[in-house]
């Protein structure tokens, strides 16, 4: 079936909307494909629609061949399940509850493990119905504190989710390996440039953790990799602790005055001109940063938690919310501090911290902060610091917490080089759920000898809307989009342009062939001029455009390929052989 540009519902615009920070949102909208309704929510106009279905149709096919059933879960649920697991508040703001008429709480499903536990509890109860992999394609719900991007971080999104269902471990890992060769498949087909990096499980819990990035500038991912092979969303890195340090011979520790000290870049001069080091000067690395946060849970509750880092370093919010999951981490506000006043802001030190000091406050340092590491950090007094701190003679902690920013030319964990920073899309997550829900949930089986056991779970997800935003970020150019064949809502996009009625009954025709020869095609038969025509063909982004115009006066049209960037005369007698071999490769 032929699709006219005059009959197509679309239109295309000409200016950027107003909210678009990244070029798929620009050029997603600008051409049509999607049409925002509300922040973080779209609607997916024609031409959007005929590229999701073809990432479902890919997925789909990825996943059935591996044994994959497909479901499709309500979008509303009941919130006992949830409660059951505990999300019900865990998930905090980002849950959508609502209630029904009669007043019983229900929720628009985030994610859907509960659901999928649940059936099959209520269908299988022997080994001999396992192992068992279902999956559903459906549109998820997550109240994002800040959606952006257009479809590529939004409220409201299509996924692919599965779940694995094995009698063991070794069931599991079976089911996992398969699910990740035929993410492998999925991303491969879709033509994205991806990475495999180590990743958290997240709120889902879990583990054996791994994340496919498609790579992108303008990702929300930062992920690194080493020369030797090594790969790792950044709140996945665990960096190593160096080994502990002789310090019978370290000086006792002693406060000096430090006016005027309160960044750590004050600190060092200070302390450069006040104690100078006879072997190098004083920087950032030797100085002890410590950071108070309030925790705030979702049920509620908060809690004060204090991490000392070396100076030269941040904490990274992202590892830090990773490591912290489900409590959110606040830095201390003024009435915080004046609830605690034995912190002593800018010059907050050990002394004080700890659960057993007097603050009473949490206090957990970074892997480097190892037993007999000297330090400059404050001496809980204004204007003052102490010299010469030794942890573990001087201080101790609460215990470890890795969540410093990590930096390009950081010692790779597995010592195969330094790291290298990039960014990344999260295209895909597969992960090892264990037992967790089938535990909270009383998902058991009889095993071969008649005894119930709890089954192993693994869970899989895709995001499939996201995909076509991830896709159209990493292949769009300067003038709109460039899809592969693959995902490209028709092979061909043809342009009749010219007066006269021989241009358009010969468009007409060769619109008909290509037809007849499988070929899907937008023929652009609007009353419009060739600029108009051409530069909406460059945004819409068909790979191959075909213009016939004044050429055909001398039995040629031009064939041009939007992912190469070329174009050639064909003749008139061998154009539906050429556009053919063009589109099939």
């Amino acid at each position: 079936m032929i699709t006219k540009m005059s009959e197509l519902f679309v239109r295309t615009l000409r200016e950027d909307p107003a909210d678009a920070e990244v070029p798929s949102h620009r050029w997603l909208v600008r051409g049509g494909y999607i049409r925002r309704a509300a922040p973080g929510i779209y609607t997916w106009l024609p031409l959007g629609l005929r590229v999701l279905h073809k990432v479902e149709d890919i997925v789909r096919e990825e996943m059935d061949a591996i044994g994959g059933q497909e479901v499709h879960f309500p979008a509303l649920l009941p919130r006992e399940p949830y409660e059951l697991t505990n999300r019900w508040i865990e998930y905090g703001p980002n849950l959508f509850r609502l209630k029904d008429r009669k007043g019983n709480d229900m929720l628009l499903g985030p994610t859907h493990e509960e659901m999928f536990t649940l059936l099959v509890k209520d269908l299988y109860s022997s080994y001999k119905d396992l192992p068992l992999v279902l999956y559903q394609i459906q549109t998820k719900y997550r109240d994002e504190a800040r959606p952006r991007a257009g479809v590529l971080r939004g409220r409201e999104f299509v996924m692919k989710d599965s779940y694995s269902f094995d009698i063991d471990d070794a069931g599991l890992q079976a089911a996992y390996d398969k699910h990740r060769d035929a993410y492998i498949r999925i991303f491969d087909r879709l033509g994205l440039e991806y990475v495999i990096v180590q990743a958290m499980s997240g709120a889902m819990g879990g583990s054996a953790s791994e994340e496919f990035l498609a790579v992108a500038e303008n990702g929300e991912d930062t992920f690194v990799r080493s020369p030797g092979g090594y790969a790792a969303n950044v709140e996945a890195v665990a960096i190593g602790a160096p080994e502990p340090l002789p310090y019978d011979a370290a000086p006792a520790a002693h406060v000096e005055d430090t006016p005027d000290s309160t960044t750590i870049e004050a600190l060092v001069r200070v302390a450069n001109d006040l104690q100078p080091r006879t072997d190098r000067p004083w920087d950032g690395s030797d100085t002890l940063k410590n950071v108070v946060f309030m925790l705030e849970y979702p049920d509620g509750t908060k809690e004060p938690l204090a991490i000392g880092l070396p100076g030269d370093r941040e904490v990274d919010e992202k590892r830090l919310e990773a490591q912290l999951e489900p409590a959110v981490a606040v830095p201390f506000a003024e009435e915080d501090f004046a609830r605690y006043p034995s912190l002593v802001k800018g010059y907050i030190g050990p002394g004080v911290l700890g659960e057993e000091n007097s603050s009473g406050i949490r206090y957990l340092t970074d892997p480097r902060v190892v037993e007999g590491t000297r330090w400059i950090t404050g001496a809980d007094a204004p204007q003052k610091h102490v010299f010469d701190l030794v942890c573990g003679r001087d201080f101790t902690s609460d215990g470890v917490i890795d969540v410093a920013e990590i930096r390009a030319g950081d010692p790779s964990p597995d010592g195969s080089g330094p790291l290298q920073l990039a960014r990344g899309i999260e295209m895909g997550h597969i992960f090892q759920l264990g037992r967790k829900y089938a535990d909270a949930l009383g998902l058991k089986v009889l095993d071969q000898n008649g005894k119930q056991v709890t089954v192993t779970m693994g869970s899989y997800g895709v995001g499939v809307s996201r995909a076509v935003a991830a896709v159209a970020e990493t292949t769009c150019d300067e003038k709109g989009l460039r899809w592969p064949r693959a995902l490209a809502p028709f092979d061909v996009q043809l342009v009749a342009t010219g007066k006269g009625t021989e241009v358009a009954d010969y468009a007409a025709g060769l619109a008909q062939e290509l037809d007849a020869a499988g070929i899907t095609v937008l023929y652009d038969d609007r009353k419009a001029s060739p600029g108009v025509k051409f530069a909406d063909a460059e945004l819409l982004g068909m790979p191959t455009t075909v213009v016939v115009g004044r050429g055909l006066a001398e039995g040629v049209v031009e064939l041009r390929d939007r992912i190469e960037g070329t174009a050639e005369q064909v003749p008139v007698a061998e154009a539906v052989e050429r556009i053919v071999a063009q589109v099939r490769g």
